[in-house]
């Protein structure tokens, strides 16, 4: 069983989240650290994926910033090697167009990405979102574990059970199933589900809900191309069979 390093606790609002953020061309990286350049955060700096990876072995990290193209180790690889050891919310940069690379980086576990050029509201708003979600300051009228079926979901451990055994997932998959669970049996449209479980409003220009979803059906699902738990209604989205139907 792969073992995963947890986040640290930042419940604390006056303790310094640290940010590790990877990127080969100086004027982004600068803009990066202009950005984040506020008493509530640290932020760590690499230049490629290599030195990427080396500096998250020295210590913990709040939040990974990846991008796509880089020398020695790309973004891609620096990803898949920390996802290895480490449920830290990891965010992609990416220049290209289309989905490709959004897809890919969310296939090796990424939790969301950022399309350049981006702004620093932009970058501020989805950083500030996804620490808010990683520190629970966003409560929801649900208990914090869960019993759906054959499923057990136990929020504060960030822990689930399927029949007894323990499935890794990582802090999106983890978020999108405890939501779906917490009101399990209901339909919620992707966009419903953006706002709810990534933060913020829906983009429209990428599957990332629909990548989610098909990665977290491969590891709860009997059958991924049957999925019996998470279910798709056609033409409105998603939800969680609650193990009456």
């Amino acid at each position: 069983m792969r073992l995963l390093r947890k986040t640290r606790p930042t419940n604390d609002p006056k303790q310094q989240r640290r940010i590790l953020v990877a990127d080969d061309d100086p004027s982004i990286a600068q803009l990066v650290q202009t950005a984040l350049r506020d008493p509530r955060y640290e932020v760590t700096a690499a230049v490629n994926g290599l030195q990427a990876i080396q500096e998250f072995k020295k210590g913990r990290f709040d939040l990974v910033i990846l991008d796509v193209m880089m020398p020695y180790v790309d973004g891609f690889e620096a990803c898949q090697r920390i996802r290895e050891t480490s449920d830290v919310p990891i965010v992609i940069l990416t220049s290209r167009d289309g989905v490709d690379d959004v897809v890919h980086g969310f296939e090796l576990g990424a939790d969301d990405y950022i399309t350049k050029p981006f702004k620093i509201v932009e970058l501020l708003a989805r950083v500030e979102a996804i620490l808010r979600r990683v520190e629970g300051q966003h409560e929801r009228l649900a208990p914090p574990v869960l019993n759906i079926a054959e499923l057990h979901i136990d929020k504060p451990r960030h822990y689930v059970e399927l029949k007894g055994k323990h499935i890794p997932l990582t802090p999106m998959e983890f978020e999108l199933l405890y939501f779906l669970a917490a009101n399990s049996g209901q339909v919620f449209d992707r966009e419903t589900l953006f706002r709810e479980v990534w933060g913020y409003e829906y983009v429209g220009e990428t599957n990332l809900v629909d990548v989610c979803v098909r990665r977290l059906r491969e590891k709860i699902e009997d059958e991924p191309s049957k999925p019996r738990r998470i279910v798709t209604v056609r033409g409105v989205g998603y939800k969680l069979a609650d193990g009456s139907e």
